[in-house]
């Protein structure tokens, strides 16, 4: 059903209310007559004025006589009971401009008509009886009729009736808005599915969710006024984007402005969040290193004097062609991407140093004997303690075989005793690649496959071929984090020490090709709002309307499919968390870091037996979190028990933010009102913004985009639908994140901070200008991007002195 039909529905209702038919309420009881009462005539037409685009300023009488214009006196008009001459309409005391009628000369010189010049109306046309119903309906009805929407007034009517409405934030087409108060309401999308008859644009509307545009002509719904004013978008010289993504510092101004005017943040405080690697525990050393002084001192590798340990030419095949070539753990591991032209595949091989069959043997001596004599509590030495610890007992057992190598032969042997032993084996060079998100080991005998940033899913030379040597893998990568599998139990999920998450099977129990593992890599350095500015996942408005409203406290979601950047954009807004604000994180395994003092990460953890005694889930963990006061919390991902308390903890003022898998908003509310969540729709209210991540291709190239970023405003009293507003939309087509013009979220920071709309703008392009510098800078360090921030929220007119002397220059106008 068009909008037109559905106005011209409204528009009688009004005319079934000033008849006084009675009309079916919300709760099935039938209203007497008493609609027609005195004044109701006025009131209808209140209402029909807030109808046509909630425009006050209409002149319903002026409309009429402009629909009257459209019947001229014919044969045909003259058999018409709904034309009817009146006398003359009160004329208004304000000379108006109007549009000149059908048969007036436009391009006639002087000033153009206006109500008081022109000639009496009865003069002209017909006239209606604005007292007889009947005829005023006719009249609705050659407005909305299929035969009447040609003409000019009416053309201007359905026009103003069918306004620029948003539809569905996040369904295909807008709900339409709810009949008058005494109408029943409608059933949601979540109670009785999609509106059956309902369709736009040749899709079904789902009902549940309507815009705020959509609600307009409901007078008793009170809605806080938009900022509907227009914000200016930064539009600097871009030639910069294209340029290779390095590392920058920040200047000396921003560092000395920092050490001023951060003394109660002291360095030890900081060191703790950013972390420092463990001392060296020189006495233990001291002890284990005794042997050392026997043994005969032999000569350092050094690749300038004794050549590369990798062999890096390249024969090609026929159709074979090579693509990229990078060292990942230079001079022991590269990575050379090849194209096969006859399959069109990509190959991702790995280039390490190669073992003679004697040195493989002697390579297997040492590891036997290694195993007997090493004695070491890990928990007690650094990884670059045990790497001289393995090197120092090697040598001594390759001088008790009175062997003799080479430099480059003995730095062979040391690599492969390191990567196995200290490493991860046969994927340790794959886990030193940062272009790489995804290793995947099938089972024994296939390649193990990979998700390369640039090539995306490409198989490798590497695979395991041995069922003894994968499950001993297996086995050990749960015990380094921390977990236990056996045939027993043969599936674990865990987190690795460098806080990748690893999923895995043991054997043949539940996989057919033997044990197998996935690792979803972790990144070492957190991406960062310049990142997502530089790849275009973000617009520098909308990351400057995040950073706005996570200072004024407004509790966000998440949401998008595998893979889409839910918690690398949750990562990177929660630097503009406020600096000292209390902060708790939750989450199953590790994937947020922050550089405030004041946070308290927090995990999950299995239980100890099978009975599932000592499991803490995060629901409890999330219990915990509210004893202790936070400010802000932030839960990895919401999809259990833990919703509804969460939620509560919105509506008592807590400021959460949480990512969930969902595709849309409307996706999002179905999963929080069901089963296992079952968050009541009341508390939804409690949520302020939702931001939709999606994964997509443009040009041939994945890329990761903000989909919408959607607020939530308030709850239909009578029909029971969220309303929402859009603010940014990503439009696929062009590749650009659009602002619509109009955020309640913006206006309500104004009305809090006493801001005026010139205020706000200036704020907003203030911010602009900072994250455009950032990215220009180079400046992409979770640590540096931390400083800039917390400066500007201690000294903004310092930091802005400084960035728009970069951006403009000297005497630039601002």
């Amino acid at each position: 059903m068009d909008k037109g039909k559905h106005a011209q529905h409204r528009l009688h209702d009004i005319l079934d209310r000033i008849r006084g038919n009675p009309t079916e309420q919300t709760d099935g009881s039938v209203s007497p007559g008493e609609d027609a009462e005195k004044g109701e005539d006025d009131r209808a037409l209140t209402s029909l004025r807030s109808m046509v685009e909630g425009n006050r300023n209409l002149d319903i009488h002026s409309m009429i006589r402009d629909v009257r214009s459209m019947h001229e006196v014919s044969g045909e008009d003259a058999a018409n009971p709904a034309v009817q001459e009146i006398p003359a309409v009160k004329e208004s005391p304000v000379a108006v401009p109007v549009e000149p009628y059908p048969g007036e000369a436009e391009t006639a010189p002087g000033p153009a008509p206006t109500e008081e010049s022109r000639p009496a109306p009865e003069s002209r046309v017909p006239a209606i009886d604005l007292d007889d119903i009947d005829a005023l309906q006719g009249m609705i009805d050659s407005i909305f009729g299929d035969e009447g929407a040609t003409t000019p007034a009416a053309s201007r009517l359905n026009e103003a009736n069918n306004g620029d409405i948003a539809g569905l934030t996040d369904t295909p087409a807008a709900t339409p808005a709810a009949p008058l108060a005494t109408a029943t309401p409608k059933k949601t999308r979540w109670s009785g599915g999609a509106v059956p008859d309902a369709e736009e644009n040749g899709e079904s509307v789902l009902a549940g969710i309507t815009d705020a545009e959509d609600i307009g002509a409901l007078s008793e719904l009170i809605l806080p006024k938009a900022a509907t004013f227009d914000v200016e978008e930064l539009a600097l010289d871009q030639a910069a984007r294209d340029a290779p993504l390095g590392m920058g510092s920040l200047p000396p101004e921003i560092e000395t402005l920092w050490k001023e005017a951060f003394p109660t943040i002291t360095e030890e405080a900081r060191s703790v969040v950013i972390g420092k690697d463990q001392e060296k525990k020189a006495g233990f050393l001291g002890k284990i290193n005794l042997f050392t002084k026997l043994v005969r001192k032999v000569e350092e590798y050094d690749p300038r004097r004794h050549g590369p340990l990798v062999d890096l030419a390249f024969t090609p095949g026929p159709g074979i062609e090579e693509v990229e070539l990078y060292p990942v753990n230079e001079p022991y591991a590269y990575i050379r991407i090849i194209y096969d032209n006859a399959s069109h595949e990509y190959t991702y091989e790995v280039l390490e140093p190669v073992l003679s069959d004697a040195e493989k043997e002697l390579l297997g001596e040492i590891k036997s004997r290694l195993f007997e004599q090493l004695d070491v509590n890990t928990k007690d030495i650094s990884r670059d303690g045990a790497r001289k610890v393995l090197r120092d007992l090697s040598d001594e057992i390759i001088q008790d075989y009175g062997i003799s190598l080479t430099p480059v032969a003995r730095e062979k042997l040391f690599y492969h005793i390191e990567r196995d032993f200290l490493g991860d084996g046969l994927i340790d060079a794959i886990m030193h690649d940062k272009f790489i998100e995804d290793i995947s080991c099938d089972g024994l005998d296939n390649p193990i496959f990979v998700f390369h940033g640039g090539y995306e899913s490409i198989k490798t030379n590497m695979m395991y071929t041995s069922a003894v040597e994968l499950d001993s893998f297996v086995t050990k990568l749960a015990q380094r984090s921390g977990k236990y599998i056996s045939i027993a139990e043969p599936m674990l999920d865990a987190t690795m020490v460098d806080g990748s998450r690893i999923q895995m099977t043991l054997g043949k129990e539940v996989t057919a090709h033997g044990s197998t593992f996935t690792i979803r890599k972790f990144k070492d350095e957190p991406i960062t709002p310049t990142d997502l500015i530089e790849w275009g996942t973000f617009s520098p408005l909308s990351v400057a309307f995040l950073w706005l409203a996570v200072e004024a406290g407004n509790s966000a979601i998440f949401a998008g499919g595998t893979a889409s950047g839910k918690t690398t954009a949750l990562n990177a807004i929660s630097l503009f968390i406020p600096p000292l604000a209390k902060i708790v994180s939750l989450e199953d395994t590790r994937e947020l870091k922050l550089p405030h003092p004041n946070w308290i990460p927090s995990v999950t953890r299995d239980s100890f037996d099978t009975g599932g005694k000592g499991a803490i889930d995060m629901y409890e963990l999330l219990r915990a979190a509210l004893r202790q006061r936070p400010e802000y919390i932030c839960v990895g991902e919401v999809r259990g028990k833990e919703a509804q308390t969460l939620f509560q903890a919105m509506s008592t003022g807590h400021v959460t933010y949480a990512t969930m898998h969902a595709d849309s908003v409307a996706s999002v509310v179905h999963r929080l009102e069901n089963p296992p969540l079952d968050v009541p729709r009341n508390m939804l209210t409690s949520l302020n913004l939702v931001c939709i991540q999606v994964q997509a291709r443009v040009g041939g190239q994945r890329i990761r985009r903000n989909k919408q970023i959607i607020e939530i405003l308030d709850i239909d009293p009578r029909t029971n639908e969220l309303i929402t507003n859009e603010v940014f939309s990503w439009h696929q087509a062009t590749d650009e994140i659009r602002y619509s013009g109009k955020s309640y979220v913006l206006e309500s920071i104004m009305e809090t901070r006493g801001w005026s709309e010139a205020r706000m703008r200036e704020e907003l392009k203030r911010r602009q200008e900072i994250l455009e510098w950032m990215r220009r800078q180079k400046i992409r360090h979770f640590r540096d991007v931390s400083k800039m921030l917390i400066s500007y929220f201690r000294d903004p007119d310092a930091v802005m002195d400084v960035v728009r002397h970069d951006l403009y220059g000297e005497g630039a106008s601002q």
